[in-house]
């Protein structure tokens, strides 16, 4: 049985006594300590915060808190690096009718939508965020309002509309078509000019190489990855040809694994070691957990979701979930769940970095419940280390984004993206469901 990982600390009660609140200058004194590089968990820690950045971490009796600072408390508690979410939709708040929701509220989407579930991942642990397809100008500004301050929410990275061969009807306002290779790199031009931090590229099953190697190389020629689906296993042979730097899912398929020579093309790209670590975000939760929350209601009625929605947007969503399991888009989920663990220990076996990622705001998936939700599915269904599933929520997404000099770990000099959990998380890491404390750049927001 694993020892509990923090200790009381009698001196912190004298302390909390002697320092006043709401200084500039924080401490977070008394927790587990959980830095996001791997190593061997820090005891009765102290973390010193000076406005946005990191400045010591280390233990007590070994830093000295600075006179005047905000002491919090993180006694019994884990802290950790802000959670990372490498696959969310902003845009969608888990409506169950595409259709009627792409109809019905895109004048809403910059104001009220996107703003809400920005909002919501922040209180749920979530300090940084990939919003991966969404109109242009409202992801940009959304994006930006955020980074202003003006709006609560991760930091977060914009792909703006997805790349494909054709827009769904009804949806060009979020997708964008491509037709040959001059107007593939034209598209992607467009972004990359208008300020997107990543390009999404999907359906590549359905173009041409050139079309493939075109988006690709035009991304990469402004210093943007690519994250491109794989649903399909020809997405992911042309992804892998092309050079895409990310793949999403674990795909539409119900074959119980990944062909072999799709396996071999992966391993073959793990292992040139000169291009650095290839990326993956299995996106498993919504599919693993679908029949459970579609048979226990008490799911949908967590009223986290409904923060920062108007009531009747709420209940068109409830509404919408109401006979969910009659929906298409459902229909082969129950056939696909048992080849997930499979699938994903093939893309471990090969090398892959996997990242926690959540396809947030599809049907019944909110951004309330996500992220936590693919960890616990990590760890007590596919019985991967939580230390390891922890670094794929903070670490690992910061490499992948070309930030880690920054955050994702908890380190002299980064940004303070800290988050506390009471007890033990290396024990039960569904204790990430209800996070005590988020603070964001130094400022505390839970």
């Amino acid at each position: 049985m694993r020892a509990p990982l923090w200790s009381p600390c009698p001196a912190l009660a004298i302390m909390l006594l002697a320092i006043p609140l709401h200084a500039q200058t924080k401490a977070l004194v008394g927790g587990t300590l959980i830095d996001g590089f791997g190593g061997t968990p820090i005891r009765n820690s102290v973390i010193v915060i000076e406005g946005e950045r990191i400045t010591q971490v280390g233990r007590i009796g070994e830093i000295a808190i600075p006179n005047g600072a905000e002491v919090i408390s993180t006694e019994g508690m884990t802290v950790l690096p802000g959670l990372w979410d490498m696959h969310v939709h902003l845009m969608i708040v888990g409506h169950s009718d595409y259709a009627h929701w792409d109809s019905t509220y895109p004048a809403l989407f910059e104001s009220v939508i996107m703003p809400a579930a920005a909002r919501q991942l922040l209180l749920a642990g979530v300090t940084s965020a990939r919003d991966l397809g969404g109109p242009l100008e409202a992801s940009l500004n959304v994006r930006d309002a955020i980074n202003a301050g003006r709006i609560p929410g991760p930091t977060i990275y914009v792909s703006g509309p997805f790349i494909q061969h054709e827009p769904y009807p009804g949806t060009e306002l979020f997708r964008w078509g491509i037709s040959g290779e001059r107007d593939a790199r034209q598209k992607v031009r467009r972004l990359a000019e208008a300020g997107v931090d990543v390009i999404k590229l999907i359906d590549q099953d359905q173009m041409t190489m050139d079309e493939v190697r075109a988006v690709v190389d035009e991304a990469h020629r402004h210093g943007l990855p690519v994250i491109a689906h794989g649903h399909r296993p020809e997405e992911i042979r042309r992804g892998l040809a092309a050079g895409v730097d990310n793949f999403e899912h674990t795909g539409l398929q119900t074959a119980p694994q990944y062909p072999a020579d799709l396996m071999a093309a992966l391993r073959n790209r793990t292992a040139q070691g000169n291009l650095g670590p290839f990326f993956w975000t299995p996106t498993v939760s919504p599919l693993y957990n679908y029949e459970y929350i579609r048979d226990h209601s008490e799911w949908l009625d967590d009223p986290s979701w409904h923060l920062g929605l108007p009531d009747e947007i709420i209940e068109d969503i409830r509404n919408s979930l109401s006979h969910w399991d009659r929906l298409p888009y459902f229909q082969i989920t129950p056939q696909r769940r048992p080849t997930l663990a499979r699938k994903f220990n093939q893309l471990r076996e090969a090398g892959a970095v996997l990242l926690i990622g959540t396809d947030s705001g599809i049907p019944g998936n909110f951004h309330s419940q996500s992220t936590w939700q693919e960890l616990d599915v990590w760890v007590n269904a596919f019985g991967v280390d939580p230390m390891e599933a922890i670094r794929s929520a903070t670490y690992w997404p910061s490499v992948a984004q070309g930030v880690s000099d920054e955050v994702g770990t908890l380190s002299e000099g980064k940004y303070a993206d800290i988050i506390a959990v009471r007890g033990d998380l290396l024990r039960h890491i569904s204790l990430l469901r209800d996070v005590a404390i988020v603070v964001k750049r130094g400022v505390r927001v839970r």
